[in-house]
């Protein structure tokens, strides 16, 4: 018990659902509860560290046209394209629009979900019946496919808009989910007692009964941006993303539909994105181990 508490006390969390304290050294003990899940947290911060630097300290890779599809070397540690740039350099300067574009479509579509699950819970009735509805119909669709039209039909101009538009595609399954939680959650004493103070309806979801599901939010939220990177990448190997910048998905696009396939030296050309989006999303979905220990003091017990 003794060592429960003084886990808590550390890390800023209570098991009365108060809220995260707000600096990195909480952060990082959270991520530290689980070996594996604090090896992928610094990976993941690596890659995040990289991707962000790189742009500013990598140059652009200039083509060699005498140099195409050349396999590793001294010069180029992974090899050459289809024009004789530099696979390494547009690796290292390519993940950045990918991770912006799925951190900000699984925070709207996050935001969206707890935003009006939790208020269809809490309200019910007609605005129940209405939320859910919709919920309903979005969950019915297939989304990649909707996705793909959508994107080619709205000429999208900026990752910011498709990170937007991945996101009002995704947010149903955690609206039902929060909707459920907020159903048995506000059948609680202590709401009870705040709807008696009658504290408002936006302090008793957001203020009471959100922060007693930040556990399953922060898990959602992790697998929603890899999703997101899942989506977006597949938006742009069929080039209905903009093919403009260093991406890892317009890697992938123009690997494509440059035949490197058809080349054995250009093995690297096609791997290294992949690789480099797998690790990625190996880093998110691990890191969600430390996070289930940080939420669930049972499992560290267990551990």
């Amino acid at each position: 018990m003794a060592s429960a508490v003084s886990v808590e006390a550390q890390t800023g969390f209570s098991r009365g659902g108060t809220a995260v304290a707000g600096s990195f050294r909480s952060l990082f003990a959270v991520l530290g509860y689980n070996r594996a899940g604090a090896v992928a947290s610094w990976v993941f911060l690596a890659i995040v560290v990289v991707s962000f630097v790189a742009p500013i300290v990598v140059a652009e890779p200039a083509p060699d046209y005498t140099a195409i599809y050349a396999p590793p070397s001294l010069a180029h540690l992974l090899g050459t394209d289809f024009q004789g740039a530099d696979v390494l350099a547009q690796v290292l300067r390519g993940g950045q629009t990918v991770l912006v574009v799925g951190a900000v479509a699984a925070a709207a579509s996050t935001l969206i979900a707890i935003t009006f699950g939790a208020l269809a819970a809490y309200a019910g009735g007609w605005i129940d019946q209405v939320i859910t509805g919709i919920a309903d119909v979005v969950l019915t669709i297939p989304q990649f496919p909707l996705l793909a039209v959508l994107a080619a039909y709205l000429r999208l101009s900026s990752p910011i808009l498709l990170a937007f538009l991945i996101a009002a595609l995704a947010w149903p399954t955690l609206l039902r989910a929060v909707r459920g939680q907020v159903l048995s959650l506000k059948e609680r004493d202590y709401v009870e007692a705040a709807r008696a103070l009658d504290l408002g309806t936006s302090r008793i979801l957001f203020r009471e009964i959100l922060p007693n599901m930040r556990a399953y939010l922060a898990m959602y939220f992790v697998l929603a941006m890899t999703n997101a990177i899942y989506a977006q990448v597949g938006l742009y190997l069929l080039g209905f993303a903009p093919l403009s910048g260093d991406n890892w998905g317009i890697m992938l696009n123009l690997a494509w539909y440059r035949g490197a396939i058809f080349f054995k030296d250009s093995f690297w050309y096609i791997m290294t994105p992949i690789l480099a989006i797998s690790l990625v999303q190996l880093a998110m979905v691990t890191m969600t181990r430390s996070l289930e220990e940080a939420f669930n003091p049972r499992l560290r017990r267990i551990g």
